[in-house]
């Protein structure tokens, strides 16, 4: 008979897992690297989740490569505040959930924790909605159908119960491996312009003059930085084993902060090729000049054969959306255990978190594609994607200020130009944001 854990277990429980993969002092650099590696790669996969897809294929069938260097841009800001959060994390060795529970009222703190939840929820609408279209795509069976189907990843988290937090990471490695393959697949398939692929990462603001194109350009940036993984990264980081104690001078923790800082950077700009990869190939299938082509994501599918010559493109394609989707299921998990624990200090049985936030997500899934119909996924993926917006500047304020602190980071406080460009990022995306959501609301 089946016996349902009753309490929180490894992988996915942030407290069960910290300090559980150890990094000897002796070993050589490359190896030191490898062990660091693994944190960095389960923050990837907010970046590119079928969220990321909507817009990028939205972006590159309508503009072309015009908007590739928004894609650029805003996975650099990203990464700048994904370091900052791993320096939280390995510095204090608290995450910044418990950070925000610990140095904001109580008022304050549920609020940032309620902000948290939704940014989580809105997340996991986009996994369910993207995993669906999967199902949908490459099984045959109705959206709703493969909405239901969706439920069962619990048991995949049933089944990692007590797993070492490595073992994780790998399947994670092997998911991104898995979307990285299909796309650059496909893009050697439908073969796009080089020359207009490198022109497109050239800055402009002639190419987001169109209101249409900054629109686009905003749910790209916004889309880009997940609220939930500033939270998640903190935590993750600290699964390597950091004794604060035996160097008093820090050169132990400056170490650890510079091969995580590795990790970050080498795994954020694999999500910025995948990212990149998904607009190109909208671009080069769809894209027809002067014609104003706009694809969504269900379309894609349908016309990517018949595009690249070949029914296997069509076919990568949802494989890749299937495992872009998937892979998010563990980092949601994850992440909802450490923003609960944080905020709340409650614990309970990964199973059951991971179900709660499938089921919330669940009811305004299965009422979109039943009342909106087939093209119901593109649109509420976007959609998902506004609210994902309106939670960021609630996780950035937070983390740029408790960075700042030196009475809390010591040495590792922000120098002074990385706090000018936090607060101008913090500025810039809360500036898109807002404007994003009131066109969404009153344009």
């Amino acid at each position: 008979m089946l016996k349902l854990p009753t309490n929180a277990t490894a992988p996915f429980c942030p407290s069960e897992v910290s300090g559980t993969v150890n990094v000897p002092e002796n070993d050589p650099l490359w190896k030191k690297i490898l062990r660091y590696a693994g944190p960095g790669l389960l923050v990837s996969v907010g970046y590119m989740d079928p969220g990321n897809w909507a817009t990028a294929i939205q972006g590159g069938s309508q503009f072309g490569y015009d908007l590739l260097f928004v894609v650029v841009l805003s996975s650099l800001a990203a990464i700048v505040l994904q370091c900052l959060s791993m320096r939280l994390g390995i510095v204090t060795g608290k995450d910044l959930a418990v950070h925000c529970r610990e140095q904001y009222s109580p008022v304050h703190a549920k609020g940032l924790w309620a902000f948290a939840e939704l940014s989580i929820i809105a997340c996991d609408l986009a996994e369910v909605l993207g995993c669906a279209l999967a199902f949908h795509l490459l099984l045959g069976v109705s959206l709703p159908v493969g909405v239901a189907l969706t439920a069962l990843d619990t048991i995949i988290v049933l089944g990692l119960k007590g797993k070492g937090f490595r073992q994780l990471e790998a399947i994670v490695l092997g998911l991104i491996a898995t979307i990285a393959i299909c796309l650059f697949t496909e893009l050697f398939l439908v073969a796009p312009d080089p020359r207009a692929v490198l022109a497109g990462l050239v800055p402009s603001l002639d190419k987001v003059g169109q209101r249409d194109a900054l629109y686009l350009a905003i749910g790209i940036l916004g889309a880009t930085v997940m609220p939930h993984n500033l939270y998640l990264h903190s935590s993750v980081v600290q699964t390597r084993v950091l004794r604060h104690d035996l160097n008093q001078d820090g050169a132990h923790l400056a170490e650890a902060i510079r091969l995580s800082r590795v990790d970050t950077v080498v795994s954020l700009l694999l999500a910025l090729f995948i990212n990149g990869a998904i607009l190109v190939l909208a671009a080069a299938a769809f894209y027809k000049p002067g014609g104003g082509n706009v694809m969504e994501i269900d379309q894609a599918y349908y016309l990517l054969a018949p595009v690249a010559g070949t029914a296997a493109a069509a076919i990568l394609f949802g494989l890749a959306l299937l495992a872009s989707g998937q892979s998010s299921t563990f980092t949601g998990t994850i992440a909802g255990q450490v923003i609960m624990e944080g905020f709340l200090k409650l614990r309970i049985p990964c199973w059951q978190r991971r179900l709660i936030t499938r089921g919330l997500a669940l009811g305004p899934a299965m009422i979109g594609v039943l009342t909106l119909g087939d093209h119901a996924i593109g649109k509420m993926l976007v959609g998902s994607q506004v609210v994902l917006s309106l939670q960021l500047p609630f996780a950035m304020y937070p983390l740029i200020r408790l960075t700042g602190r030196n009475d809390l980071m010591g040495q590792f406080g922000n120098k002074w130009w990385t706090t000018v460009l936090s607060w101008f990022l913090f500025v810039v995306i809360s500036s898109a944001n807002a404007w994003m959501v009131w066109q969404a609301l009153f344009g």
